[in-house]
């Protein structure tokens, strides 16, 4: 569906159908036609409009986006040459191509070849003589360098090396014959730091190419309009429009449920418990992908399915972004011949182009969100009108519940939406300075113009003198120290002058995604990939530990390389990467209290909540199961206490910052300690005496006023933002990750970052930087505005407070969860089924 224009008007007629002849000829000889929500992208575009696809994955948006500039470039050439000449060869030199005319955007690195591949496709079936390449962290010095010479007609980049590229002093001429910029995937943009970075490279694009043409494409997000307005910005004229696919695709949601159904599970109990079924799965077809949530997690389920079935070897292997780019790519291309049996991944196969669909998907734990669940479908039956089918694999049985409520979220069209970030200061930083090496500005301009952002539509004044100040002063801290004085302005022209300014400043702009990764190489061999640091520093000479499907032997650490060998067998740590805990979606946790409400009915639709029927027998047994409107405290007396369980069910972040807050508010009316658990459904407060809970109910527990203040006080705030404050401090500059080889490690930048800190606390507490860090601790580690809502939702819920004989199913995950952080990881286990067996004991007396 196409819809209307929703800013500026367009003046260029539209191009009739025949227009599309040699395209449609193309695609009529690989037996397929274009949908009609591809031509009308192609009639938009070609009117001048700008817009965002949204279509479904495999339905065709890659070309929706390529058609329009291809059939621009040959209807101008057929209105510059004689009618009778014969078409134009396919160019032969580089110099002889066409300038730069359209910039594709991908947010992941991994996606580049597979652009690359599709994009060529038409281009050389066409023989349009066009030059077409990428430009990411994996491409090559030599290619760069002859992209600096000249770039291509056509160029695939990432958010990081267009900034790159705007920071060259001859940007304006690199850009001048720029046509459109297509914005691939922007739903995992949108809400993010680096989409920030996007608008406002959009903005300076828009201002070096005023006429420049902008497309998003878009597979799943709910929030359309907002997501279209931050990507055309605030002051272009252009009209743009939301066209949507018109081929949805049918999604089919089912579970393995596990043979045994224990009704006292703890997350992560099942382990690999399930790998007959999955392997089962895997062996109904010829092809699949087996996607996790975690990158520890992909290692553990390659290694569990290689050693399940060692004939696989070859046709087995796993995905994930810290894998050596060759790796990557070898699965790629293998994947796409149809060469592999099955390919375990984490988000790093979730997105990108068509390509062969495999015969089955399966998500192995939660999927945590609606919208997740259905892009990792969409690799399956990945083409136009083909089912897709995702199999989801419970890591602990309640995770059957989430099954059930994707499904019945995908149903609905509950997509979860994507909130933009607004005004984070220290990218902006980033952005002037990048700006300021290229070429320069004028401030009110750049003010202007970056002000034509969604980002920062709302920037006051004072935000953009502190910003001026601080890149051309230091701010009110740093004013004595010129390395910190990286902007100069003369006569009304704010630059950069200094030479080694400008190369510390284009070797930190990737910092907006820079975890501190340490690269992984073989003594005698070749780079695997890279982990974060802080695994790498737990590691002592002769630890074993898996990485790429291998097992491997720490040797040392030398010139920010972990050097490893082979190591003789498989037993060894799992690389546990930082950022694992994805958090429950809003979406999702709505669709979970409505499946718990049906169960508190008795009503269990579908074959997962089927399965958990001798689970919800206990609950509704021993206290209750809640309705959607309803709030479920549990009061439990054990021999370690007295135990309160809240069940909000809102997902971990929001839990974390309850039970901080909720033992914050009881600890004003008496003396008392908590010991705190939380996870996706609850929390847990353990005390040594009972907690004044019927009198914090009265006094506002559950009450939204004051929020701000109680929140970071019931919580170790200033130290949260310190911590945050690090990413802060690289993205904005202040400090600087070192240049290649130089040894400087995380744990020094963590040193300069919290240095730098306390500076500004003692000596400028007015820094924005630190106002921001302080805001983002509170929005991104504890979801402050979705807290503030839920608290909304609680007070206006019933409360059910029951008092059960013994932990009920429920309560008891929360119990595991904070046992395991003070019990060895060798006796966890044993004590957990210990506890199990009692509990299910007591729950066979009660039949």
């Amino acid at each position: 569906m196409l819809e209307a224009p929703t800013a500026g008007r367009s003046t260029a007629p539209r191009k009739s159908p025949t227009d599309f002849s040699l395209l449609e000829q193309w695609l009529s000889s690989q037996g397929r036609r274009p949908f009609s929500f591809q031509r009308q992208v192609w009639m938009s575009y070609l009117a001048g409009e700008s817009g965002l696809i949204h279509a479904a994955t495999g339905t065709g948006k890659t070309l929706a986006a390529w058609g329009g500039p291809l059939i621009e470039w040959m209807l101008e050439r057929s209105r510059n040459s004689d009618p009778g000449s014969p078409s134009a060869p396919s160019v032969k030199r580089r110099r002889d191509a066409p300038g730069l005319r359209v910039l594709w955007i991908t947010p992941l690195r991994a996606l580049a070849s597979d652009t690359l591949e599709a994009l060529r496709e038409p281009l050389d079936a066409l023989a349009l003589p066009w030059t077409l390449e990428t430009r990411t962290s994996d491409t090559s010095g030599a290619v760069r360098a002859r992209q600096r010479r000249r770039l291509p007609t056509a160029l695939i980049t990432t958010p990081e090396s267009l900034s790159l590229l705007l920071s060259r002093e001859d940007s304006t001429e690199k850009f001048a014959s720029l046509r459109l910029v297509v914005v691939d995937e922007w739903h995992e943009l949108l809400g993010t730091k680096r989409g920030v970075q996007v608008e406002l490279a959009l903005a300076r694009l828009r201002t070096l190419r005023p006429e420049v043409r902008t497309w998003g494409l878009s597979a799943t997000i709910g929030n359309l309009e907002q997501a279209r307005a931050a990507l055309m910005g605030q002051s272009t004229e252009q009209a743009s429009r939301i066209v949507r696919g018109e081929e949805p695709k049918d999604v089919v949601v089912d579970a393995l449920v596990p043979p045994v159904i224990e009704r006292f599970p703890w997350a992560g109990h099942l382990g690999t418990q399930m790998l007959p079924l999955v392997l089962q799965a895997i062996e109904e077809g010829e092809s699949a992908i087996v996607f996790t949530n975690t990158r520890s997690q992909t290692e553990i389920w390659y290694q569990a399915l290689l050693a399940a079935r060692p004939e696989w070897a070859g046709s087995i292997a796993l995905h994930h972004g810290s894998l050596d780019r060759r790796t990557r790519d070898w699965v790629e291309n293998n994947l796409r011949a149809g060469r592999l049996r099955c390919v375990v991944a984490t988000s790093s196969l979730d997105l990108g182009v068509d390509f062969s669909p495999v015969d089955r998907v399966l998500q192995i734990g939660s999927p945590k969100g609606v919208a997740r669940l259905l892009q990792r479908a969409g690799r399956s039956g990945h083409r136009p009108g083909a089912i897709s089918r995702v199999t989801c694999v419970p890591t602990q049985v309640l995770e059957l519940i989430e099954v059930a409520a994707a499904r019945d979220g995908i149903i609905a069209g509950a997509i979860e939406s994507r909130l933009p970030l607004q005004r984070p200061l220290d990218v902006l930083v980033q952005h002037v300075v990048t700006v300021a090496c290229g070429g320069g500005f004028i401030p009110d301009e750049l003010l202007a113009e970056v002000r034509g952002t969604q980002a920062y539509a709302t920037l006051r004044d004072d935000e953009w003198n502190w910003v001026m100040d601080f890149v051309t002063h230091g701010g009110a801290a740093l004013g004595a120290y010129p390395e910190y004085s990286r902007v100069v302005r003369r006569n009304g022209l704010c630059t950069v002058d200094d030479p080694a300014t400008a190369k510390r400043h284009r070797m930190s702009i990737g910092t907006i995604v820079g975890d501190a990764d340490i690269a992984v190489q073989y003594l005698r061999g070749p780079r695997l990939g890279s982990v974060e640091e802080s695994f790498i520093a737990r590691l002592k000479p002769g630890d074993r530990f898996i990485f790429a499907g291998k097992p491997l032997e720490f040797v040392r650490v030398r010139e920010m390389k972990a050097w490893v060998r082979r190591a003789p067998s498989a037993r060894g740590a799992i690389p546990r990467w930082m950022g694992s805990r994805l958090p429950l979606s809003g979406e999702l946790a709505a669709r979970i209290r409505t499946r718990l409400e049906e169960a508190s009915r008795g009503e269990f639709r579908g074959p997962e909540m089927q399965a958990l029927r001798p689970i919800m027998a206990v609950q509704a047994k021993w206290s209750r199961i809640p309705a959607a409107n309803e709030l479920l405290i549990e009061r439990v007396r054990t021999r370690e206490g007295h135990h309160l369980f809240f069940f909000p069910f809102e997902g971990r972040l929001v839990h974390e910052g309850l039970a901080a807050l909720f033992a914050y508010r009881m600890s004003r009316l008496c003396k008392i300690t908590f010991s705190t658990a939380a996870n996706d459904y609850g929390i847990e407060l353990l005390s040594a005496d009972p907690a004044p809970l019927d009198e914090a109910l009265a006094g506002g527990l559950l009450s939204e006023d004051d929020l701000l203040a109680d929140v970071p006080a019931s919580l170790n705030a200033t130290e949260m933002a310190k911590r945050q404050f690090r990413e802060i401090a690289r993205v904005s500059g202040l400090i600087f990750p070192g240049l290649p080889r130089s040894g400087k490690t995380a744990r020094q930048l963590q040193a300069s970052s919290g240095l730098f800190f306390d500076v500004f606390m003692r000596y400028d507490p007015g820094n924005l930087l630190l106002t921001q860090a302080h805001r983002e601790v509170l929005e991104r580690q504890l979801e402050s505005s979705r807290l503030g809502r839920t608290l909304e939702r609680l007070s206006r819920s019933s409360i059910l407070t029951t008092e059960p004989p013994r932990t009920p199913p429920l309560a008891f995950p929360l119990l595991v969860d904070r046992t395991r952080q003070r019990v060895s990881s060798e006796s966890i286990t044993d004590r957990i089924r210990r506890m199990q067996l009692v509990l299910e004991r007591a729950a066979d007396k009660i039949r």
